[in-house]
C-alpha cells in the first residue's frame, strides 16, 4: 500500500510538471501586447482630450499604446501623417479639408470640439464697434484659411469693412496688439484668456459661434488595416471628454494642460470651460467650410462626404 501511495504521488508531480509549460504558454497567448498608435501633435489646450486620455491611462484601458510626437504646427502634423511617420493628427478642420481636397490619403474620423472659440480681441479704447469699422484695419490672425479669420472676413466684407490680415500666431499677435502695430488680433484659447487678463476685450463674439473647430484625422493606411482599433482610440478620447466637461478647471486637468502646452495656469483656469469637447462630426459645418475654401481659391472642389471615413458612419457621423 505504501508503495502504491508513493507511486501515485510521484505520478501526480510528473503530471503537474508536464502541464506547467502548457498552462504558461496558453496564458501568454491570451495576453496581447498593446496596439501602438503615433499621434502627431502641435500642442494646444484645444487638444486637451488627447493629453488627458494619455496621462490618465484611458488609452491603456482600451489596450492602446499611444505615443505623442510633438511638431511645430498643424501643417507639420498633417505632413507627418501623410508621409507615414504618424497615424493620427488633431488640427483645424480647414487644414484637413484642404489636404483631402488636394488628394492627401487621410480622413476626418471625429470632431474634437465645437464651436470655434477663436475671437477678435481689441484694445478697450478701440473704435471698432461694428463690422464696417474694420475697413482698412490691420488685423493679426494665424492664417487666411483659419475658420475664424474666414468668418470674420465674410462678415466684414458684407458691410464693406474688408481688413488687412497680418499672419501672426497667438503670442506674436498679442505682442503686435500691445505695440499697436495691429488694430486687433484674432486669437484662440488660451491666448484669448491671456489677452483678456491683460485688459483687452472681445468683440463680435458670436461670429464663430456656429463653426466646427478641430478634427481628429487618420491616415487611409491605418483606417484600412486597423479601423476597429481606431474606434477604441476615439472611445478613449470620448471618455476623456466626459472627464474634462465634468470640471474643466479641476486641478489635475489644469495641471495636464500646463504640462503639455506651457500656457499660464491662470489663463487655462479663465477660459478652459469654453472648450466644448465632443467626438460627433459636424458634417454640414465642415462641408460649408469647404465651400469657403473654394471661394478663397484654396481648393477647386469640395470633398463633401469624402472628408469622412465610412468606418465611422454611425459612430461619429
Amino acid at each position: 500500500m505504501k508503495s502504491l501511495r508513493a507511486f501515485l504521488f510521484f505520478a501526480a508531480v510528473l503530471i503537474a510538471l508536464a502541464a506547467a509549460p502548457f498552462t504558461s504558454n496558453l496564458y501568454a497567448s491570451e495576453v496581447q501586447a498593446p496596439f501602438k498608435f503615433v499621434v502627431a501633435d502641435a500642442q494646444t489646450t484645444h487638444h486637451l482630450n488627447l493629453y488627458v486620455a494619455h496621462d490618465l491611462g484611458i488609452f491603456e484601458k482600451y489596450g492602446l499604446d499611444v505615443r505623442i510626437e510633438s511638431v511645430s504646427d498643424n501643417a507639420a502634423a498633417r505632413d507627418l501623417v501623410v508621409s507615414g511617420g504618424a497615424d493620427i493628427f488633431w488640427s483645424c478642420p480647414t487644414v484637413a479639408i484642404a489636404a483631402i481636397a488636394n488628394g492627401a490619403p487621410i480622413k476626418s474620423i471625429a470632431q474634437v470640439k465645437r464651436p470655434c472659440t477663436s475671437v477678435l480681441v481689441v484694445d478697450p479704447s478701440s473704435p471698432i464697434k461694428a463690422f464696417a469699422d474694420l475697413k482698412g484695419r490691420e488685423i493679426a490672425g494665424i492664417s487666411p484659411t483659419c475658420e475664424a479669420v474666414i468668418s470674420l472676413a465674410v462678415k466684414a466684407g458684407e458691410t464693406g469693412g474688408a481688413f488687412n490680415l497680418q499672419k501672426l500666431a497667438g503670442g506674436p499677435a498679442i505682442a503686435a496688439l500691445k505695440s499697436k502695430s495691429v488694430d486687433g488680433a484674432i486669437l484662440e484659447e488660451p491666448h484669448v484668456s491671456i489677452a483678456e487678463l491683460a485688459g483687452y476685450k472681445v468683440v463680435f463674439s458670436d461670429v464663430s459661434a456656429n463653426i466646427p473647430c478641430r478634427t481628429i484625422n487618420a491616415s487611409d493606411r491605418i483606417l484600412a488595416s486597423d479601423a476597429e482599433k481606431l474606434k477604441l482610440f476615439v472611445k478613449a478620447v470620448d471618455d476623456a471628454n466626459k472627464i474634462i466637461l465634468a470640471n474643466p478647471t479641476e486641478d489635475n486637468i489644469v495641471d495636464i494642460a500646463v504640462k503639455y502646452t506651457g500656457a499660464p495656469k491662470e489663463a487655462i483656469i479663465h477660459g478652459n470651460d469654453r472648450l466644448k469637447f465632443t467626438t460627433v462630426l459636424d458634417r454640414e459645418g465642415l462641408k460649408a467650410l469647404g465651400d469657403e475654401l473654394i471661394k478663397l481659391g484654396n481648393i477647386k472642389e469640395n470633398p463633401g462626404d469624402k472628408l469622412f471615413s465610412s468606418a465611422f458612419k454611425g459612430i461619429t457621423w
